[in-house]
């Protein structure tokens, strides 16, 4: 496994699904990490149980969407285990439905969280890992949590697809403008997985026949992100900035 001793990295979106899964391998690999989600008594029993295998894990209270909360949320990680250096921004909804059916709050909800939640987690981390000197040390890793429908047209969720469009590009001038910094941001941009979010619909008729509509006929597996994604944290990846990363078993093919 690759090593990530001596880093602290934050999970946004750390609550449930791949989110709580990344919680725990990045803990495995030998990180603090510090897991921000709105239900924060979920992230309260995700910490208890990396710390019961040993991790060192802190639950903070974080909502993307609000500014105060992810400052908030960077303070009390720095009080405990120093400076954020590493960041997962994984926070994400969807409305699903038509584009003429999809009311305007759900619209606004997909915006601020996949899009504007990702920039404000990414931008708070960065202005605290250039403050500690992240220029010198070379030492910052930003990875954006994207998805293939952001290359993809389906009859359905456009604003979920285009905030991940957004997602990808904001990446890139991420990393253009952090580049003399010491950060690194890239994108992985998963296919489609089972999840809490979508668990319900692939038991159905229709969410079956998607199934079998993929190249192998079946979903990505839950660990399927984790070698890059511990790749991209780590201090092998300091030559790889702005890129993206599609993993999705030939999904989007």
């Amino acid at each position: 496994m690759t090593s990530l001793q001596g880093k602290t990295v934050l999970i946004a979106g750390a609550s449930s699904g791949i989110g709580a899964g990344f919680a725990q391998l990045i803990a495995a690999a030998g990180a603090h990490v510090v897991l921000g989600a709105r239900r924060t008594d979920r992230i309260a029993d995700l910490a208890a149980e990396i710390g019961a295998s040993g991790g060192k894990a802190l639950a903070v209270p974080l909502d993307v969407t609000d500014e105060a909360s992810v400052i908030t949320a960077y303070d009390q990680a720095e009080a405990n285990f120093g400076t954020v250096n590493g960041i997962v921004a994984n926070a994400g909804v969807g409305t699903g439905g038509h584009s003429t059916d999809v009311p305007f709050a759900g619209l606004r909800q997909v915006i601020d969280t996949n899009l504007i939640g990702a920039y404000l987690v990414a931008r708070e981390g960065a202005r605290r890992m250039i403050a500690a000197g992240s220029r010198e040390r070379e030492d910052g890793r930003i990875v954006l949590i994207g998805s293939i429908t952001a290359h993809q047209n389906h009859g359905g969720d456009a604003a979920y697809a285009a905030t991940k469009a957004g997602l990808a590009h904001l990446g890139r001038q991420f990393a253009r403008e952090w580049i003399r910094q010491g950060i690194n941001v890239n994108t992985l941009e998963p296919g489609w997985i089972a999840s809490e979010a979508n668990a319900d619909w692939f038991t159905t008729e229709r969410g079956q026949a998607d199934i079998q509509g993929l190249h192998r006929r079946r979903l990505l597996d839950d660990d399927a992100l984790g070698d890059m994604l511990l790749y991209l944290l780590s201090a092998r990846s300091r030559q790889v900035t702005g890129a993206t990363f599609t993993i999705d078993d030939g999904q989007s093919l």
